[in-house]
């Protein structure tokens, strides 16, 4: 097939370019044609793929070539003009941007929790945010047992989580140069409660969209969950202190087995160890790590957990090639 990756040039292009050279869910044999796309200012640049060496194309240039997928991270305003542009030419477009997710029609995907909605019959399909991706992997197989009313979300995301300018403003503040600046205030040696744009009702959008997303993506739109989104000045990935009000009572060590065996998750909790996820070590993997497994005695049926993943990894390219290699090995794309 051929692959056209729009924001080739960005951060989440870059890991993009990683999972898909890595070959352990998109055979690397499967794509025939590789096609770097980027901004106007970016055109004629080269990037690697494979051990060669590309010219960063235009997007138009990218429709002529009429690929069969395009993995899209270059923001919800690019996506909005030129998926359907895309899709028109009967291309695959899997879109990383928020420009798509909450579309009844559009499929919103996380592998691992429900691929049986990728049918062929959208030719677009959302990538969650990654703050989604990490929680409803753990959540959906408990929901599932358990079934969840309530869940209390507190997020200490990367600052990887806004791309290269805060990858640039930390990295700036720490060696005491005087730079632009991402964020609205200092984030080395800060915490900022501040995700995305305020609502009027004083949520984030970053907060609306582990809400809305979960319920789509889970189909249980009467799970109520609430969330503060704060970012941290970390490198590694997202982490969140996620607290579950089950429907049934539960027993740890059925917990603990749950999560120990859903697709994607790995358990890492021995507190005598001091062994819990921790976005250091989450850096580079594509699993979500989870720890701090115990109970919430404040209330019936309440459970207590700690999430990790790398949000450059499972919470976009990973989950974007994953879902291309589904579209792939169940011959949609070449349907």
């Amino acid at each position: 097939m051929k692959l056209a990756l729009v924001g080739a040039t960005g951060l989440v292009g870059g890991e993009m370019i990683s999972v898909l050279e890595e070959g352990k869910y998109l055979p690397l044999t499967s794509v025939s044609e590789f096609i770097p796309v980027a901004s106007e200012k970016s055109v004629g640049k080269e990037v690697s793929f494979n051990n060669r060496k590309y010219k960063v194309l235009s997007i138009a240039e990218a429709i002529n070539r009429k690929p069969d997928l395009a993995l899209f991270s270059a923001g919800a305003s690019v996506s909005r003009e030129f998926a359907p542009r895309f899709e028109a030419i009967g291309c695959f477009v899997i879109d990383n941007s928020s420009a798509w997710r909450m579309e009844p029609h559009i499929p919103l995907v996380v592998p691992e929790v429900n691929a049986h909605v990728l049918t062929g019959s959208q030719r677009i399909i959302s990538n969650p945010n990654c703050s989604t991706i990490q929680l409803v992997a753990v959540l959906a197989p408990l929901h599932r047992r358990f079934g969840i009313r309530r869940v209390v979300v507190s997020t200490y995301q990367s600052v990887t989580g806004t791309g290269a300018k805060g990858l640039l403003q930390l990295g700036n503040e720490r060696q005491g140069i005087k730079g632009s600046m991402v964020y609205p205030h200092p984030i080395d040696l800060n915490v900022l409660p501040h995700g995305g744009t305020f609502l009027p009702d004083g949520d984030t959008t970053e907060e609306k969209k582990l809400l809305d997303e979960t319920r789509k993506i889970m189909q249980a739109p009467d799970i109520r969950l609430t969330a503060t989104v704060v970012r941290v000045p970390v490198y590694g990935g997202h982490s969140e202190a996620v607290n579950i009000e089950f429907e049934h009572p539960f027993g740890l060590d059925e917990v603990n087995k749950i999560i120990s065996t859903a697709k994607g998750v790995v358990l890492q909790d021995d507190t005598d160890r001091a062994v819990y996820p921790m976005p250091l070590y989450a850096k580079g993997r594509d699993e979500v790590f989870v720890g701090r497994v115990r109970r919430d005695a404040s209330i019936d049926n309440g459970l207590n957990l700690w999430v990790v993943s790398d949000n450059l990894r499972k919470g976009a390219a990973t989950n974007a090639v994953q879902i291309a290699a589904l579209l792939f090995s169940n011959e949609i794309l070449t349907a």
